[in-house]
């Protein structure tokens, strides 16, 4: 799955423990972090991170969703902040609950797809 800096180095640092997104998945296992192109320099800001030290177009790391949530509210998506580090809410929001984050020794290139997509690399073969 690909995500916008510096939300990608936040999940493998293990900081980022829901995902947010605008739809929802029955997907539930290990899935591969990939670091899109794309910088959300605003939140980086925000978060006291560097830009220039960001890893981007590459498989980074790898993490567990083990459930989904639901947020039927703003106070409830506000709630959870300090675990997806976003303050945009609009219905439908669902929060992929994630654990066992791990960052590779060294990030693969490689193009990103919108929503969980298969990754064909030797490197995870074993994954």
């Amino acid at each position: 799955m690909s995500l916008r800096q510096p939300y990608a180095e936040l999940v493998v640092d293990g900081r980022k423990i829901i995902e947010t997104r605008r739809w929802n998945t029955n997907f539930r296992g290990k899935f591969l972090i990939h670091a899109s192109k794309a910088i959300d320099k605003q939140s980086a800001t925000l978060l006291n991170i560097d830009c220039s030290k960001l890893t981007k177009g590459a498989v980074m790391g790898l993490a567990f969703l083990y459930d989904v949530k639901k947020y039927t509210s703003k106070e409830d998506f506000l709630a959870d902040k300090d675990k997806h580090f976003s303050i945009n809410f609009s219905a439908p929001k669902y929060g992929f609950l994630l654990k066992g984050a791990k960052k590779l020794n060294k990030p693969i290139p490689m193009l990103g797809q919108l929503g969980f997509f298969d990754v064909y690399h030797p490197t995870f073969i074993y994954c």
